[in-house]
């Protein structure tokens, strides 16, 4: 999460956020961030529903209260989060989820996810959380406000499954509203398993993310982020990274492999400390990207070359491997290459996905 300026967050108003569900479950329960504001949130209303086919309505008959230790509502201090009480809500895997937010009052930078790729609403003329219609929802963004995560209750799952990673796992590129992630395809598959076997999958990449510096208005770093994003998650099971690319090819560039590995050393013995299984994943290819050259070009393979090896990660993903181009390795695959050489389309990501052994999860 980083903050921006409100666009349709704005006092006054109702926004109903757009959230696709990995896992089904009897009842849903949302998480709320303040942690970049600069002022108390209030929120004044706030219901779940399951989205109807499209657009802002929801399903007749699924819109649920959402309540904070009983009260209706809640004030959030600056640089504080929330958890709502669970609201008992059947939804199925894959099911898209409504998450609306009555505003009364919005001041200042808001804590925001600027890449969301899906289309949220807002209604600029009062409370609206309890609609179910969405004919009030005039207005659209493409973030998401506030909403750091939803947790689904499903005693019968193994538990969840965490993706740590930039803009390569936030899904860049992929074609909005049809969630085309990896971690996205990876949930389909896992969604096929016995039920002894699924997983939740929890996505944790942010764009523009890096392992050792922040990164202004995307969010802090990935070591600062962990305990908030993978450790405070319910019952964590296995934990996949991909992480480092931008700290080699963003500016100041880091081209010392050791300090991106030393990293990751740090986040597989936090995990492990919590008994969670670390995968480690190979960073893949961005020859032809704007600030490519041959030193960044040695730092990844040098870092690659690491995760391979390493005894750190309990088991490894290779999507360089996955994602490369056979005539010229050191550059994407043309028929995964969103076209900027740097993140894949959406059939890339779903070769990512494919690459990932599920036995290993």
């Amino acid at each position: 999460m980083g903050l921006s300026s409100p666009a349709g967050a704005q006092s006054g108003s109702s926004i109903r956020e757009v959230v696709h569900l990995s896992a089904g479950g009897a009842a849903v329960r949302i998480r709320l961030s303040n942690r970049f504001g600069t002022a108390p949130l209030t929120l004044g209303h706030v219901t779940v529903a399951v989205r109807a086919t499209d657009g802002a309505q929801a399903v007749s008959g699924t819109l649920r209260e959402v309540t904070f230790h009983g009260a209706p509502s809640a004030t959030v201090p600056a640089g504080a989060d929330v958890t709502a009480d669970p609201a008992v809500l059947p939804v199925r895997p894959g099911a898209d989820l409504l998450v609306t937010a009555y505003l009364p009052v919005v001041s200042g930078p808001v804590t925001t996810h600027p890449l969301a790729q899906q289309t949220s609403y807002y209604a600029p003329g009062g409370d609206h959380a309890g609609d179910v219609s969405g004919d009030a929802y005039t207005g659209t963004f493409g973030r998401w406000y506030y909403l750091t995560g939803v947790d689904v209750f499903d005693p019968p799952m193994r538990g969840s499954l965490v993706t740590l990673g930039d803009s390569i796992t936030d899904g860049a590129d992929s074609t909005a509203g049809a969630n085309h992630r990896w971690p996205d395809y990876l949930a389909r598959r896992i969604q096929a398993l016995p039920l002894s076997r699924r997983l939740g999958v929890l996505n944790a990449g942010i764009s523009g993310n890096r392992l050792l510096l922040d990164g202004g208005s995307y969010g802090v770093n990935a070591l600062a982020r962990f305990d908030e994003d993978v450790l405070s998650r319910p019952d964590v099971r296995t934990l996949i990274v991909l992480e480092g690319i931008n700290d080699i090819q963003q500016s100041p560039h880091q081209t010392d492999p050791a300090k991106i590995t030393a990293a990751y050393e740090t986040i597989a013995a936090r995990a492990h400390a919590r008994g969670i299984k670390v995968i480690g994943a190979t960073l893949t290819p961005f020859k032809g990207w704007s600030v490519y050259d041959d030193t960044l070009e040695a730092t990844r393979e040098a870092v690659n070359a690491y995760i391979r090896s390493s005894r750190v990660f309990d088991a490894v993903i290779d999507f360089d491997a996955a994602t490369r181009d056979p005539a010229d390795p050191l550059a994407l695959n043309p028929a995964y290459d969103s076209g900027d050489h740097l993140h894949p389309n959406d059939a890339g990501y779903q070769a990512m996905a494919a690459a990932i052994d599920l036995t290993r999860l």
